[in-house]
């Protein structure tokens, strides 16, 4: 069965002016912000556009004319930052410049908020870049990697376990190699029991084709990579033979179900936005306030704080040759080392 998923090029390639039907968010895509008066610096500086931030890539599209336009996919792109631009239409300023690869070739891109004090752009591209770059198991084929936590699968976010075999043979080499093979909504997995860092993890974005077909071990499950993710060819055999028929049915049901609709892990919650002025503003109350008169021996607060219950009013400050410090006069027959003393 061939994956109709395969086809995402969406994150992985830069296009320049592409036709405006390419600009369509593609299934698992989605719009994640969409800021307007962005100039493209770079390459189309005094022009105005709409900068469009999805879960795969950075759109660019003129407001003049759709036809010019960038396609920049998040996988592309090796560094961002903030740094000073001059601009047609804001002068020298702060802009987002982003880094890519693309193939043999390296670009540039930077781009300029004609919308003075904002700081959106900058942080929704570099928090969705984030979230890119930490959800690669959604979508790339692991090779050995640090998947399996003490015999156990490490779940990724919104994943879940359909199933899980023990006793299924690899068959990557001569031999085979017994191990555990786990089925989930995301991708398969299969771990050696012996060494599990031995381990493979297939999203069913990278899956080309889900065969069933006989080896010399036996009926096989054969799953098929796309040439992006290095085109391998991974053999499975578990006995009896139903069971293999069983898991054959329920691997290429789940694949098409994902194909439909993938889930490319990258999941962005915008924080929240500050209420608009109406709805931030309070009514005006009369403010429950009494003045009183400060030249009241009353309005002396601090009086209730006074070590002294009788004193009235400050005593004269002197200066204390024991302590060394001004200090206030004390009562008659009081003295410095009687207020130390414990009665």
């Amino acid at each position: 069965m061939a994956s109709q998923a395969n086809d995402v090029w969406q994150d992985r390639e830069i296009r320049f002016d592409a036709h405006p039907s390419l600009l369509a968010a593609r299934r698992g895509e989605y719009h994640i912000d969409s800021i307007n008066s962005v100039e493209d610096t770079k390459g189309n500086n005094g022009e105005r556009g709409s900068l469009i931030v999805t879960n795969l890539r950075i759109l660019w599209v003129s407001h003049k004319n759709s036809k010019v336009n960038l396609s920049i996919g998040l996988e592309t792109v090796q560094t961002i930052n903030i740094r000073k631009a001059r601009s047609k239409l804001r002068g020298t300023t702060q802009a987002l410049c982003a880094l890519t690869k693309f193939q043999s070739s390296k670009f540039e891109f930077i781009f300029t908020s004609l919308v003075r004090n904002s700081p959106r752009m900058f942080t929704t591209v570099q928090a969705v870049l984030r979230a890119y770059e930490t959800t690669k198991l959604y979508r790339d084929l692991k090779l050995r990697g640090s998947i399996v936590r003490d015999m156990q699968l490490m779940m990724l976010p919104q994943e879940t376990i359909c199933t899980q075999i023990q006793g299924v043979w690899n068959l990557s080499s001569d031999q085979g190699n017994l191990g555990t093979f786990i089925v989930t909504n995301i991708r398969l997995v299969w771990f050696a029991n012996l060494a599990q860092n031995f381990n493979v993890s297939i999203p069913y974005l990278q899956i080309k084709t889900v065969r069933k077909r006989e080896s010399k071990f036996g009926p096989a499950l054969v799953i098929e990579t796309t040439a992006r993710s290095g085109g391998y060819i991974l053999g499975f055999r578990l006995d009896p033979p139903e069971r293999l028929m069983e898991l054959f049915h329920e691997v290429s049901l789940l694949h098409q179900v994902y194909s439909a609709d993938p889930n490319f892990g990258v999941h962005y919650r915008e924080e929240e936005k500050p209420a608009v002025l109406e709805k931030r503003r309070i009514a005006p109350r009369e403010d429950d306030v009494q003045i009183v008169d400060t030249d009241s021996k009353a309005s002396n607060a601090s009086a209730v704080y006074y070590a002294d219950a009788n004193k009235a009013s400050d005593r004269s400050i002197v200066f204390d040759p024991t302590l060394c410090l001004a200090i206030e006069s004390l009562p008659s027959g009081a003295t410095v080392q009687s207020l130390w003393e414990i009665v």
